[in-house]
């Protein structure tokens, strides 16, 4: 889930909550809105955003991992993704990664430099090495 879809429900919430009133007459001197509706729309936003904040921090919080066989290349290494089957140039933190393993690396996509369209992770640290690759 994107972080614009995240603030589109948002405002849908806040606003329905806001907008949402009985229809009904209304007399010359009475009270437009109720004290009760009042309180039940802060509550009723404050929800939302605290479900909002916990949506969000779980998202940036998970750990981000890639999985597949490592293999070196002319200008570092490559890992091709087992779930994606796309290939990755990897970057970062790229100590204890051996070309020829089969290794999963926790890191984050990175936007690539230069004028190719190839994908790159950047790697933070080796979850796990599974050993040599099987063909």
């Amino acid at each position: 889930m994107t972080q614009s879809c995240l603030w589109r429900g948002l405002l849908i919430v806040v606003l329905s909550v806001v907008l949402a009133q009985p229809a009904g007459a209304q007399s010359g001197g009475g009270k437009i809105v109720s004290t009760g509706t009042i309180v039940a729309a802060i509550v009723g936003v404050a929800a939302a955003v605290v479900v909002v904040a916990v949506v969000v921090i779980h998202q940036v919080s998970k750990k981000r991992t890639i999985t597949g066989c490592v293999n070196s290349k002319e200008n570092g290494m490559s890992l091709r993704n087992e779930k994606d089957n796309r290939i990755y140039a990897l970057s970062g933190n790229t100590a204890g990664i051996k070309p020829g393993d089969r290794m999963t690396l926790q890191g984050k996509k990175a936007k690539p430099k230069g004028t190719d369209e190839t994908l790159v992770w950047e790697a933070k640290r080796v979850a796990q090495d599974f050993g040599t690759c099987q063909p």
